[in-house]
This record gives structure tokens, C-alpha cells and sequence, in this order.
């Protein structure tokens, strides 16, 4: 009788013990889950503060982080690149340095959210059938055991993924995956923001026919670029850049065809240039001017000369008649002909004018 009864209470005692437990979990989480929902709006003020696009990506990456990975994993950030239809990693944050992050444009998780537009959650890679295991770790050397992930969608556009993992099983459950979507939808807006204004400012110094820098924006550099080259005792050239005959081309083929010449030397020269340290502006009208920094006049002059060249043969299609253009170039130098960046510009014009004076297609030094 008494066993009976000594038995019963250690039941009860074993049930309460259980449903305490039971409390103290809940009581636990739910504390958990109003510290991760009080972040919010610390969270929206965050990304609400600057419209710089980096600003708004480690905002993001760095709330998610810590509120759901507990700074532990790897947090991911990838951005759609609309134009060429990939991915782009752009963050990453990881608790293990000397972790490489290989797939920069994504793996097979990432491409299926991307496709489903959709959220994904994998508690466990070697019990989830819906990918295959070797396929899944097929060029990656980090390890990848369970993971969540969510799309960033502003007004119906996808504009990138949002990925958290772990290298252990049974890190994330379903509210991290509530709460990573609910904070993935602010800062798809706040993103949507960043591109839309970052794509204001690049039209703002960018010439709108042919890509490359304003004339405004160019001479602010130049002024920069200068005083940096004075200070550390670097040289600086300068190339002015004509069109040869431009208004007989308009007057030809039409201001159309005029405006393909124009984007064509454009293309020219930022294909030309791209392996010096060089900044390219459309200075008004058929004229370019070239900044090359930390180099000489006469290699300047080397560079002008075989950018004449290239442009000279370059064959460009108006009306379906095969034409050809030519160029002038002036190049001038800083401190060797002066030491002042607005007469850098004059002398350069200068040089331009002398070598069509002596014919066109040609290059002439101050």
C-alpha cells in the first residue's frame, strides 16, 4: 500500500517535473521570440538611415545574424543580377576566418529559391530528398549540415536571396524561418531603395550615350587626382581626344549615326585603357579626355599613339556602308608642364589642336 503510494507520487512527480520543464521551455522561448520581435524595430530605423547600399546590406546580414544564427554560422547576401541573370554574392559574415565561401554566385539552394521565389528551410542535408548530396556539396569545401533561406521580393521584384547555415543539423526550425522572411521583406524595400537611388547618382556622373564619366564629375577627380600626385612626387597625364570630321558624319549620315560613332569610340577607349589607371570622361560634343595617373609623358604619348591606331582601323557600320573613323590626341603632363590641374586641361586642348593642325589622326605633345 504504502509502495502504491510512494510509486503514484513519484509519478506525479516525474508529470510535474515534465510539465515544469514544459513551462519553463515555452516561457523561455517566448522571451527569446519578444527580444527577436523587439529588435524590429531597431532593426527598421537601421536600415532606414542610410541610403547607401552597403549600409543597407550589412544592416540586414548582421540583424539576421545575430538575432537567429546567434553569430555563429554563416550568414549570406547575394543580389540578382538582372542584366547578365545570376547571382552575385555581395556579404558574407562567418564565424570561422579562414572559411572560403566559393560559390560566389550561389549553389543549388540558393538558385532554387531563386527560382521558386521562395523560402527554404533544410533541418537536415542527409534526410532532405529533395536535393542530392553530391550535387549539393559538389565544389564547396565548407561544410553545410542545415540552413534557411529566403528571397528578397519589393513589388513583385526579386532582387536577391537572404541565406543563413549552419555546419550542425537542427539549427534553424520554422519561427527562424518566420522571422528571416518577415525581416527579409523590410529590407527588400530598403534595398529596393539603395539600387534605385545608387542608379540616380551613377546617371548623375555617367554621360547617358556612351557610359563614361561627366565632364563635371571628371574635372572634380582630376582636381583630387592632382593634389594626391603633387603630394607623393607622381606623374600625371592627360589625353584630349577628338573626333576627326565628326559634323561631316552628322551631316552624312544623320545625328543617329553620329551617336553610334560616339558610343563606339566610347567603347573603344574604356576597352583600350582598361589595364592602366586611367578615368575617362566625355568632355562635351566629339571630344573624351583621359586622366592616366602615375604615368609619364611619353609613355602617355606611347598609349595615345596606339589608341589612334585601334580607332583608325576599327570598321563601323552606317547605312550598311563600311566606314572608318580617325582621331586627333593631345597629351600633356603634370608637373612637367605645369602644375596646376586647369591648365593641365588647356595644354592637353592645346596639344589636341596642334595635331589637327598638322593633318588629324595624329598625336601631338604640348
Amino acid at each position: 500500500m504504502i509502495r502504491s503510494q510512494i510509486e503514484r507520487t513519484e509519478e506525479e512527480t516525474n508529470v510535474a517535473g515534465v510539465e515544469v520543464k514544459k513551462a519553463s521551455d515555452y516561457s523561455s522561448g517566448l522571451k527569446f521570440k519578444i527580444i527577436r520581435y523587439d529588435n524590429l524595430e531597431k532593426i527598421i530605423e537601421n536600415l532606414n538611415r542610410s541610403l547607401k547600399l552597403d549600409t543597407v546590406i550589412r544592416v540586414l546580414s548582421s540583424a539576421v545574424y545575430s538575432l537567429i544564427s546567434n553569430s555563429s554560422g554563416t550568414a549570406l547576401l547575394y543580389l540578382v543580377d538582372h542584366q547578365h541573370q545570376k547571382l552575385n554574392l555581395v556579404h558574407s559574415i562567418k564565424d570561422d576566418s579562414d572559411l572560403v565561401i566559393l560559390s560566389k554566385e550561389g549553389d543549388i539552394f540558393d538558385h532554387w529559391v531563386l527560382r521558386h521565389s521562395s523560402q527554404l528551410i533544410i533541418e537536415d542535408l542527409k534526410n532532405d530528398f529533395r536535393f542530392d548530396l553530391d550535387s549539393a556539396r559538389s565544389g564547396q569545401t565548407r561544410p553545410v549540415f542545415s540552413l534557411i533561406s529566403s528571397p528578397l521580393i519589393s513589388h513583385n521584384s526579386l532582387l536577391g536571396v537572404l541565406r543563413l547555415e549552419s555546419k550542425q543539423s537542427g539549427s534553424f526550425n520554422q519561427d527562424d524561418l518566420r522571422f528571416l522572411s518577415l525581416v527579409s521583406d523590410l529590407g527588400a524595400v530598403a534595398l529596393e531603395n539603395s539600387l534605385l537611388f545608387q542608379k540616380t547618382q551613377d546617371l548623375a556622373i555617367h554621360d547617358d550615350l556612351t557610359g563614361l564619366f561627366t565632364k563635371h564629375y571628371f574635372l572634380g577627380k582630376l582636381k583630387d587626382e592632382a593634389k594626391r600626385c603633387m603630394r607623393l612626387d607622381q606623374q600625371l597625364s592627360l589625353m584630349m581626344i577628338d573626333i576627326d570630321f565628326f559634323k561631316q558624319y552628322n551631316d552624312k549620315f544623320g545625328h543617329t549615326a553620329g551617336d553610334i560613332v560616339l558610343k563606339k569610340v566610347g567603347s573603344l577607349l574604356k576597352n583600350s585603357l582598361g589595364d592602366y589607371n586611367s578615368l575617362l570622361c566625355r568632355f562635351g560634343g566629339e571630344e573624351f579626355l583621359v586622366m592616366l595617373s602615375g604615368l609619364g609623358k611619353q609613355k602617355a604619348k606611347e598609349i595615345a599613339e596606339n589608341l589612334r591606331k585601334r580607332v583608325q582601323v576599327e570598321s563601323i557600320i552606317l547605312r550598311r556602308q563600311d566606314t572608318h573613323v580617325t582621331v586627333s590626341i593631345g597629351v600633356a603632363n603634370m608637373p612637367i608642364d605645369t602644375k596646376d590641374e586647369d591648365e593641365l586641361v588647356q595644354k592637353a586642348d592645346k596639344a589636341m589642336y596642334d595635331a589637327k593642325g598638322q593633318g588629324r589622326n595624329k598625336v601631338c605633345l604640348i
